[in-house]
């Protein structure tokens, strides 16, 4: 924390809590007052609920110079509701290239930039991630204002282990890569967080049922809105309820594999699944991480079924 932030903090501190309310205007209004270095400021908004955005967030979109927005009509909502008028430039995966140059000469020129993204933490399957880079291969100060998430809400609310967790974002949208991407994540210990269309949902669920095996998982749709939903469950119980006319955002949470003894004829099920997509070798070796058992016994059943099938 900088010296001009604890200044800052000490006096929202000793602020009266005469009414409710004060100490919350009175800190808001203290930042607003207070000017905004140079740099770039990668600002957290709400997933859904307007009232999900810190005092630090509405100080620093009130005062930049530009706001980059991935959709600068989704975000003129809640710049509207806030009555912030900063001026807005689109950011997304189609400009984002050339928009970069355009940025950095304004950033070099002492400009205060924002980024947000439609919704949460921005760079979070959002662009962003060059801009920053080169804003930081350029010496310009890169400043985060953290808030909601919709990757963290999920997984806090999904009572699955937390202690470890890896963020795959999308899955490929075609059924083959989709599962070859499933077969590699599989070893990975620790809860796995995904972003989902909602169309996409069942058929996707009913991949990670057939590839990473007997897991606890949750489905997370519309959080922090009116009809917020945590379906939770085993996967194939979640594949089979799931339609394909889900509407919202959807993050699913798939807990860690659980040790367990399988039995050879469960071994060869998730072996078969495991070589619609890979090798032999590769999904010998991926089942003997996911499952704890020697790679020597999944390869022989592979040899085996090749065997019985020839």
């Amino acid at each position: 924390m900088s010296d001009e932030q604890r200044s800052s903090q000490s006096e929202i501190d000793a602020l009266p809590a005469s009414r409710p309310g004060a100490r919350a205007q009175e800190a808001i209004a203290r930042l607003l007052s207070e000017p905004l270095e140079a740099g770039l400021y990668l600002v957290a908004t709400p997933i859904g609920n307007l009232g999900d955005i810190t005092l630090r967030a509405l100080g620093v979109l009130a005062r930049a110079d530009i706001i980059y927005c991935e959709d600068t009509r989704h975000s003129a909502k809640l710049l509207q509701h806030y009555s912030i008028t900063a001026r807005t430039r689109p950011f997304h995966d189609h400009n984002e290239d050339r928009e970069i140059e355009r940025a950095i000469g304004d950033l070099e020129s002492g400009k205060r930039i924002a980024i947000i993204s439609d919704a949460g933490t921005p760079l979070l399957s959002d662009p962003g991630f060059k801009l920053v880079r080169a804003a930081a291969a350029a010496g310009v100060p890169v400043v985060p204002i953290p808030g909601a998430s919709a990757l963290l809400a999920a997984l806090t609310a999904s009572g699955l282990p937390t202690d470890a967790f890896f963020f795959a974002g999308f899955l490929p949208p075609k059924k083959a890569s989709r599962r070859a991407r499933l077969a590699e994540l599989s070893p990975i210990p620790g809860s796995l967080v995904f972003y989902e269309a909602p169309h996409r949902v069942a058929e996707t669920l009913g991949d990670m049922a057939g590839l990473l095996g007997e897991r606890q998982a949750v489905v997370a749709r519309e959080l922090t809105k009116l009809h917020e939903e945590i379906a939770r469950g085993s996967l194939a119980e979640l594949a089979g309820t799931a339609t394909e006319d889900m509407k919202g955002e959807v993050v699913i949470v798939v807990g860690p594999v659980q040790a367990q003894v399988i039995t050879d004829e469960a071994l060869g099920a998730r072996l078969a699944a495991a070589l619609e997509v890979m090798s032999l070798k590769d999904a010998a070796r991926a089942l003997a991480d996911e499952f704890g058992v020697p790679k020597a016994r999944v390869y022989g059943l592979g040899i085996k079924s090749k065997g019985e099938q020839g």
